[in-house]
């Protein structure tokens, strides 16, 4: 595998740790090549029911955290490194997630080592990455290169088909969650030990700070949200001193930025709401991770989005519109038997995703 692996966070990283424990289970090896990390320990491995990583062996490659050179450096890297993996362990097949650079990274290697290569689309990189001209050339590259294409989603695979004509080698693998991990009976002391008022309700973002999750209009939401409320923040990423600016500015009270969390799974089932306002998105795991824990979703009409939040489950609103954002979170709020009807069926259909498919 190669690409985000716990502990970093997000989608990827939560798809490629399940995938790899399913692996496991049926008895392969599974080797991973992620990006370096620094400050962040497994401990939410650790609190996970499977609690198993043996076999699961975890290797990074060097690279400098400076905008413009991490990926370009870590690409010449991990292409090394990969080559090394594959002689040493006997690598099969390599299994790169999102295009560039781990698409990139694997292909080369494939070529070079003769290994075969198959890649899962997550979606945030194709709808990004297949705007800019310069990277097209590279992405018909890493397609026509790879054995086999799996996407999370009709929208991505309709977005890989603009770029080229790959059906033929093309399947949807949906998303799965983990549905012991994330559950509504799940709790710990998180609203004491932040100080919140227990009764207070709490509208939760989940995922990195960067533009196409679309935080700002979250956080510019906050100042129409009638109900009095909270609005708790887990990530980090680039954007986060930009959006603590906008906090400030609007003069906004009870936005809280909390960092990357290993429990929010524990966190989850507490808040009232989660909202995913992204401008771009595939599918979003932390919508089904929502949906697991048995909470309503508010999140835009982008990507694949719409296939996984229907009006039983949650509201959809258009992106970029912190008004049509604040209206949705406060019909769920000021209705507490809407939004018990909400989690209720969000749980119910979350049950449809438990098992995930391993597609080789």
């Amino acid at each position: 595998m190669v690409g985000h692996f716990p502990p970093h966070i997000g989608g990827v990283s939560s798809y490629t740790y399940l995938l790899s424990k399913k692996i496991r289970e049926r008895g392969d090896k599974v080797y991973i090549l992620t990006y370096p990390y620094k400050n962040v320990k497994y401990k939410n491995l650790k609190k996970d029911p499977i609690k198993d990583l043996k076999g699961i062996k975890i290797d990074t490659s060097p690279t400098i955290n400076i905008k413009g050179l991490r990926g370009i450096i870590f690409t010449l890297t991990a292409i090394f490194k990969l080559l090394i993996m594959v002689k040493k362990y006997d690598i099969d097949l390599i299994h790169a997630h999102y295009i560039i650079p781990p698409g990139l990274i694997a292909v080369i290697a494939g070529k070079i080592s003769k290994t075969p290569v198959v890649l899962t689309i997550h979606g945030t990189d194709i709808f990004i990455l297949s705007r800019k001209s310069i990277l097209k050339p590279v992405i018909k590259f890493i397609l026509k290169n790879s054995a086999k294409i799996f996407v999370v989603s009709n929208a991505v695979k309709k977005e890989v088909m603009k770029i080229d004509n790959v059906e033929h080698k093309t399947k949807i693998t949906w998303n799965a969650v983990d549905l012991e991990r994330f559950n509504p009976n799940n709790k710990n002391l998180f609203k004491e030990k932040l100080g919140l008022e227990l009764d207070k309700p709490i509208i939760l973002f989940v995922g990195n700070l960067v533009s196409q999750k679309g935080v700002e209009y979250l956080i510019k939401a906050k100042k129409y949200i009638k109900t009095d409320s909270y609005l708790l923040i887990v990530g980090n990423g680039p954007l986060q001193k930009e959006l603590k600016t906008i906090v400030k500015n609007e003069d906004l009270k009870d936005v809280l930025f909390i960092g990357p969390r290993d429990d929010v799974e524990m966190i989850m089932p507490q808040c009232d709401v989660v909202v995913l306002p992204s401008i771009s998105e595939s599918f979003g795991i932390v919508i089904l991770e929502a949906m697991a824990s048995g909470v309503p979703v508010v999140a835009t009409n982008t990507g694949g989005i719409p296939e996984i939040v229907t009006t039983d489950v949650g509201i959809i609103v258009e992106p970029r519109n912190p008004m049509a954002i604040a209206n949705a979170v406060d019909q769920i709020l000021s209705d507490p038997k809407l939004k018990s009807e909400l989690g209720i069926n969000a749980r119910e259909k979350a049950l449809k995703f438990s098992k995930l498919e391993i597609p080789y």
